[in-house]
């Protein structure tokens, strides 16, 4: 049965004294940072010298470069992309991460794909908001927070929970709820998410949508508005409301039509395609091809990238969203 924990189970006390690090003041660096400086934490930022080093002293932090940060920490969070870190890990905190110190991620890609392998003698754990930073810090500030996740990869000093709790307590996981996980589970099911869902399939099926009726002869405009545009107001009464919600919200005529042909789309074939790709992330060949594609400095994304800056419905998109005020 899942656990999850709130303000009640959790305790900052095992912070007290503490020095924690950030490591990298991107959306999560930031928000993250604030929200445990304004829990009463000690929090100094390790960054490299770029326009997010002279925002977080322009925030009021003690900035200082990556190795020195890990050196006067007791917690290291490292908070940069996934892509960088194990570079980072090796050459600036591998050497300064003594026995007791306690090694601190949002995502555990690095950890799970061994790609990063610490100590015996240090805790290992997970504090992972499910929200961008921007919102985690708006809605901290409001009194509330955003749920989150919480994990322990290696307890070596016998309390590595409770840290865990005392840093989720910290950035207001708490106060909505933190769910109990693994680095494993996060890993798998965050990866197959964005690929299968959220990123990749949302994306692809959106394009599939619009190049069909396009090509079928009909105004890009329309196909753009019917395919992409109204996604939002779908997403967000599910996000509101649920599935179920969201289909007594829509028509009848949305309702049945949906209900009927959904099952077209996502048909057997996707079904087997889906569990192919989560094979590919369990056995490691994801990561593999990622950490590669990272090496060869990002050949094939940015190719994709500049191909999907090209499409069509990206130029529509653009010239709809402008008309429509969205975007300026």
């Amino acid at each position: 049965m899942v656990k999850i924990y709130y303000d009640k189970d959790a305790d900052l006390a095992p912070l007290k004294g503490k020095t924690i690090a950030i490591i990298g003041y991107g959306n999560q660096g930031q928000a993250q940072a604030k929200n445990l400086r304004d829990s009463g934490c000690r929090v100094i930022i390790g960054s490299i010298k770029d326009a997010s080093y002279e925002q977080a002293k322009k925030d009021g932090f003690e900035v200082l470069d990556i190795a020195e940060a890990a050196k006067r920490a007791d917690i290291v969070h490292i908070l940069i992309p996934d892509e960088y870190q194990a570079e980072v890990y090796r050459e600036q905190i591998q050497p300064h991460l003594t026995a007791g110190k306690v090694l601190c991620f949002s995502h555990g890609f690095n950890i799970h794909f061994k790609q990063i392998v610490p100590p015996k003698d240090v805790d290992v754990i997970m504090i992972a908001p499910k929200a961008p930073g921007a919102m985690l810090r708006q809605m901290y500030e409001k009194g509330s927070g955003t749920p989150g996740l919480l994990a322990v990869e290696q307890d070596a000093s016998g309390k590595a929970k409770k840290i865990a709790l005392a840093m989720a307590k910290g950035v207001g996981l708490t106060r909505i709820g933190v769910v109990e996980t693994t680095f494993k589970e996060e890993v798998e099911t965050d990866l197959f998410g964005e690929q299968a869902v959220l990123v990749g399939g949302v994306s692809e099926l959106m394009k599939a949508g619009f190049e069909t009726l396009v090509e079928a002869g009909y105004q890009p405009e329309i196909a753009y508005f019917e395919c992409i545009n109204e996604m939002k107001l779908i997403i967000d009464l599910v996000y509101e409301h649920g599935i179920e919600g969201m289909m007594q919200a829509v028509s009848n005529t949305a309702e049945y039509g949906g209900r009927t042909r959904g099952k077209w789309i996502i048909d057997q074939r996707v079904r087997e395609t889906m569990k192919r790709m989560l094979e590919d992330i369990k056995s490691g060949k994801f990561a593999q091809e990622w950490i590669a594609e990272s090496k060869a400095k990002l050949p094939n994304l940015r190719r994709m990238r500049e191909e999907g800056k090209k499409h069509l419905v990206e130029k529509v998109g653009r010239e709809l969203r402008k008309w429509a005020g969205i975007e300026k």
